[in-house]
């Protein structure tokens, strides 16, 4: 019997990817990323050099055999938080605690992250980073569960700065509980928002792949959000919230 997320994932399929080459005159396969665009892109990655404390905790990460954002992602990050002021801030996926890591680097003095991760190595590998650090343990707080369960829990509009960054077949779910829990101007991340640059590919109809164009398919469609997709790392989604 097929449960209700592989039927929803068989009527994505089924409907299929349609919108590459929407733009009259452009030809898909005339706008794949070229030599120098693979080239830019790398200078734009490491146009921020990264942090001790960042190319330790990345080495640890990719020793682990863990995730870990790319340093132009950790930038954005530490960018973004700084802009907006974050006092208080939510991740969903505690990654390896690079992306605690490089958020924290941009918050204000006393913010504090929570970070939500169903895998506790996860979470014992982030407080480990981010004591190398030398940061506070008072500015970041873990919770070792199924986000889908601590996030209803997490006051309305209480929070600066929402990261999802967790398991991609759930980037739906997360986003509408990311939206609720965001204050009026408040800012949402969205990493892999280009499904590892996949997303543009009409034949790939990976399970994630489907969900993230679905994921910001919502995004296009709620009212009161500003927009913007970046390809930054793996692609990120920006919003802020009217």
């Amino acid at each position: 019997m097929l449960t209700a997320r592989t039927r929803h994932l068989n009527r994505l399929r089924r409907c299929a990817f349609e919108d590459t080459g929407r733009l009259e005159g452009v030809n898909p396969q005339e706008s794949r990323p070229s030599q120098l665009d693979i080239a830019s892109w790398e200078y734009s990655e490491d146009f921020v050099a990264p942090s001790e404390a960042f190319r330790n905790a990345h080495a640890a990460a990719l020793e682990d055999g863990l995730p870990a954002v790319t340093s132009g992602t950790a930038a954005m990050l530490t960018f973004l938080a700084r802009l907006v002021s974050a006092q208080t801030a939510v991740e969903i996926g505690t990654d390896a605690g690079v992306t605690a890591l490089s958020l924290l680097s941009g918050m204000a003095q006393r913010g504090v992250l929570t970070s939500v991760d169903p895998e506790t190595f996860h979470q014992e590998t982030a407080r480990e980073v981010l004591k190398e650090a030398q940061i506070a343990t008072n500015r970041f707080r873990t919770i070792a569960s199924n986000p889908l369960d601590v996030l209803p829990k997490l006051r309305d509009g209480a929070y600066d700065l929402v990261l999802i960054n967790g398991d991609r077949l759930e980037y739906v779910e997360y986003l509408s509980q990311a939206l609720r829990l965001l204050r009026s101007g408040g800012l949402l991340i969205m990493n892999d928002a280009l499904a590892s640059y996949h997303l543009a590919d009409p034949d790939n109809q990976d399970d994630d792949t489907l969900i993230i164009r679905e994921a910001l398919e919502s995004v296009q469609q709620t009212e009161g959000l500003t927009t913007s997709l970046v390809p930054v790392g793996v692609g990120l989604l920006l919003a802020v919230k009217d």
